[in-house]
């Protein structure tokens, strides 16, 4: 069946008979169309063999990127393929090598008849000249074209100054220098780079020395003594030290005139500043530097002093007050913590909000009804 298929012809139509016009004319238009469907028939049956053929390739043929590699390639390629040791892939390297020498003597062979003509002098030199008059030509467009441009002519002209010198030993390249009025700011700089941090570290040690400095400074503190009434002292440390150093030279001042004082350590003291019991590892610098709020009054304020004001008195704007801190004994604390005032203390929080200022738990500027 396969046989007749691939072999079929259709049968000749017999328009040569000797028969009538009309039956002539009509033998012939269906020998045309027959012709027609046969050639059609032919062209589909190409194309199912070629989709057959195409169908048997396996899949590396479909890949494949060795067509426009020579034989010898080819073949180096297949012996190297996957996991070689390095003799066989050196062996095959020189089989390869001596392959192509072979095949470049056979080609230099066939070529010796065919030599180009050897130029004479006078048309070396002709044809020399013309080579450089293109190159010449050709780099003077290049600089015309970065001309244009505001930057990046300076890479190009210094590989070109070789070719340039050749061209015209006699005459000098016309350098390219930057636009000025093109603003560079946003492109990196080394030496700007370098500045800013230079600045940089400089403004960094210029705050550092004056912090250094400000902590040195000498603080004086009023404070008063609370065992149920006031005695009121003043004593002188620095900003930067911490509440508890402070606490000790407290002690140290009130040990000549209270003998309780004798036989505590600073760590049995606290010290409340407007209503708060201050840590003992907190610096005043810090209260300063952070213009800390207590409730009832600023904890950044060390003195005593007053809201005193001349004539109407606007009661949206705080009152500035400053009250003496009280250092008092923690058993004393423990004792009476839950009567006035010692019932208004609490330990201060730097995250928290105290709000406004308040005195005997009502408002400082409390409105009248």
């Amino acid at each position: 069946m396969g046989d007749f298929q691939a072999n079929f012809i259709r049968p000749d139509t017999g328009i040569n008979t000797v028969e009538g016009n009309v039956a002539g004319s009509r033998a012939a238009t269906l020998s045309k169309k027959r012709a027609a469907e046969q050639a059609d028939f032919e062209a589909r049956k190409q194309k199912i063999k070629a989709d057959s053929e195409r169908g048997k390739l396996g899949i590396d043929s479909k890949f494949d990127t060795n067509t426009n590699v020579s034989a010898e390639e080819q073949r180096f390629r297949a012996k190297t393929v996957g996991l070689v040791t390095a003799e066989e892939f050196r062996k095959a390297s020189a089989e390869a090598e001596k392959a192509r020498g072979k095949r470049g003597e056979e080609d230099e062979g066939d070529n010796d008849g065919e030599a180009a003509p050897k130029l004479s002098e006078e048309e070396q030199k002709k044809f020399e000249k013309e080579r450089k008059r293109a190159k010449k030509k050709a780099l003077k467009e290049k600089k015309k074209r970065m001309a244009t441009l505001s930057f990046g002519a300076d890479e190009e002209l210094d590989d070109n100054d070789a070719d340039a010198n050749d061209l015209s030993s006699g005459t000098k390249t016309k350098t390219i220098n930057k636009n000025p009025e093109v603003d560079t700011s946003f492109l990196p700089d080394q030496e700007r780079e370098e500045h800013a941090k230079a600045e940089k570290e400089r403004l960094r040690k210029e705050w550092l020395d004056r912090q250094a400095a400000m902590k040195e400074e000498i603080l004086e503190i009023t404070y008063s003594y609370w065992d149920g009434t006031g005695h009121r002292r003043t004593v002188q440390c620095k900003k930067g030290d911490t509440v508890a150093k402070f606490l000790e030279l407290v002690r140290s001042s009130l040990a000549k005139d209270f003998r309780e004082m004798q036989n505590v350590s600073s760590d049995a003291l606290i010290y409340v500043k407007e209503d708060l019991i201050l840590p003992q590892d907190i610096s005043f610098y810090d209260l300063i530097a952070t213009r800390a709020r207590g409730k009832s009054g600023p904890l950044f304020n060390f003195d005593v002093h007053d809201d005193v004001r001349v004539g109407a008195v606007d009661t949206r704007v705080e009152k500035d007050e400053s009250h003496p801190g009280k250092v008092v004994e923690r058993r004393w604390y423990d004792r009476n913590k839950h009567i006035f005032p010692a019932s208004r203390w609490e330990i201060y929080d730097p995250a928290k909000e105290y709000g406004r200022y308040t005195i005997h738990g009502g408002e400082v500027n409390k409105k009248k009804k």
